[in-house]
């Protein structure tokens, strides 16, 4: 792990020493998904309620640029230019370098298509059928550890040869059966979906940081 990333993470259990006991797994998730996008694959991520909100949130530091610009490669740039002129060029350079990754909370037809046609804990499994390559990524949220849907998708994605990430509180089934759990500590639900968004945003960063190396933004 490089310099920049141990200061991140230095940072992050400096502001929630609680996390402190989390390092291993944090570091283990970084080096995933690292490795994930790197290799062309995708993340996916589920969760419900206030965790279904941090899938969104997840993938709209990852998508775009979060703390650090992003330019295109000027190849990118120069083949609109070549296909549209100048606005082509103006495109390019309003592009931003993103991280593939699609949150399974936001396919509302086929959500409720599968919720009322098969069974609703079905919902992120069927998906994850669908969207998921071996290799991809998955994170699977739940502050209790126990949602039975992103349980679900945990399962079919193991049998994908996915790669399981899994954020919940300090037990559940769910951290019992991903391979990269990060159990945060605490039994109130609001304070561990804070702890949660301190773990992701630290993540988001730490990948920005080795993917797009640029100034801050």
């Amino acid at each position: 792990m490089k310099k920049q990333t141990e200061t991140l993470f230095s940072a992050l259990f400096s502001t929630s020493p609680e996390l402190t006991s989390c390092r291993d797994a944090l570091e283990a998730v970084f080096e995933t998904l690292i490795a994930c996008f790197r290799g062309g694959n995708k993340l996916l991520v589920c969760g419900n309620g206030g965790s279904a909100a941090d899938t969104e949130h997840i993938v709209g530091e990852l998508m775009k640029g979060f703390r650090h610009s992003r330019p295109v490669s000027a190849d990118q740039i120069e083949k609109l230019r070549s296909l549209y002129g100048t606005e082509g060029e103006r495109i390019g350079s309003k592009l931003q370098g993103a991280l593939p990754a699609i949150s399974l909370v936001s396919q509302t037809s086929l959500a409720t298509a599968v919720a009322n046609d098969v069974s609703p804990d079905m919902v992120f499994a069927q998906q994850v059928f669908g969207y998921g390559s071996e290799a991809d990524a998955l994170i699977a949220i739940s502050t209790s550890g126990n949602s039975v849907n992103v349980i679900n998708a945990v399962k079919v994605a193991r049998a994908l040869n996915l790669r399981t990430i899994a954020l919940t509180g300090p037990s559940g089934t769910l951290s019992e059966i991903a391979e990269f759990p990060i159990r945060v500590p605490g039994h109130d639900t609001a304070r561990i979906q804070e702890l949660h968004m301190a773990v992701y945003h630290t993540v988001c960063t730490a990948l920005e940081t080795a993917l797009f190396p640029q100034q801050e933004i």
